[in-house]
């Protein structure tokens, strides 16, 4: 009885988290099946037409959802794709979705790491000189207020005349991207501390770098790992935008391109998937670093 009691403690918690995503989940699926069958709909009528076949609502609905280049593709026609690229794919082949994932991946995860210690640099800057806050703040946030459609051909024209190709143009505009939450978020977390605790630390006589080692840094850590879920996303997306231009010969981004030139659509959403589930399992990384760091530091996460 206490056994059963104790799973039951342990189940409810993991049900009452996933019940709600799982209903979400199912509701998303109906609504795209019904959408691909209105969307399709009239080009499978036509071809019905052209065929002179006699059909029924429920024909017509299947063959919306099994069309070859449908509008939007129905959910299992998208798994079905995401299975041959994936599984049934060797991961070397450019054929294979692993392979153009590892490809964004790397230029995602290098402009993630650089955005961030750019971010950090930046953001003990204005914590701690006061005229950097008046004259970087200003221009940080301007700088968001450009669309990155727009300067990413720019920026890959600039670094590829002075040599620079292939992964650092791609690295450079995530960079550009995700530096700004990590700053405006690790700027916020330094001066989490209130004037109580600032007070403490001069009652000990610390001096700056100690103050920033003891209080500051501890302080804007949950700061810190909320601006990098949000950073690691957005470095993906940055990835990606920068293979549009460039006409990448690999890459999510590029998979994206052939597909829109062909019309694939099925292949613009299986890697528009791809591309999530691989925001999705980096959201979740920097999750598992922030209750491993947090907890190590004697948090409760």
């Amino acid at each position: 009885m206490a056994a059963t009691t104790a799973l039951r403690q342990s189940f409810c918690p993991v049900v009452g988290r996933g019940l709600p995503v799982a209903v979400v989940g199912l509701g998303l699926v109906v609504l795209w099946y019904a959408g691909a069958a209105w969307l399709n709909a009239p080009l499978q009528i036509d071809a019905f037409a052209r065929a002179g076949a006699d059909w029924t609502f429920g024909d017509l609905v299947r063959a919306t959802w099994a069309q070859e280049r449908p509008l939007l593709p129905a959910p299992h026609q998208v798994l079905a794709e995401l299975w041959k690229t994936v599984a049934e794919t060797d991961v070397t082949s450019k054929r294979s979705l692993v392979y153009h994932g590892w490809v964004t991946l790397s230029s995602t995860l290098l402009g993630f790491a650089a955005g961030t210690l750019l971010g950090i640099l930046l953001a003990v800057g204005i914590v701690h000189v006061r005229v950097l806050e008046k004259s970087l703040m200003p221009w940080i946030i301007a700088s968001q207020t450009i669309p990155i459609l727009a300067i990413a051909p720019m920026i890959i024209v600039v670094l590829g005349a002075i040599g620079l190709k292939g992964l650092v143009p791609k690295a450079v505009i995530s960079t550009y991207l995700c530096f700004f939450p990590v700053a405006i978020g690790m700027a916020k977390g330094l001066r989490a501390p209130d004037l109580l605790q600032m007070d403490l630390m001069r009652t000990y006589s610390a001096g700056r770098a100690q103050v920033f080692r003891y209080l500051r840094w501890p302080s804007a850590l949950p700061f810190l790992f909320a601006s990098l879920k949000v950073a690691v996303s957005i470095s993906l997306v940055g990835a990606i935008i920068a293979e549009l231009p460039t006409g990448a010969q690999a890459g999510l981004g590029a998979r994206l391109l052939a597909g829109s030139y062909y019309g694939q659509t099925i292949q613009i959403w299986s890697a528009l998937v791809a591309a999530a589930v691989l925001a999705a399992v980096l959201v979740a990384l920097v999750g598992l670093a922030e209750r491993l760091v947090l907890r190590a530091m004697g948090g409760r996460r």
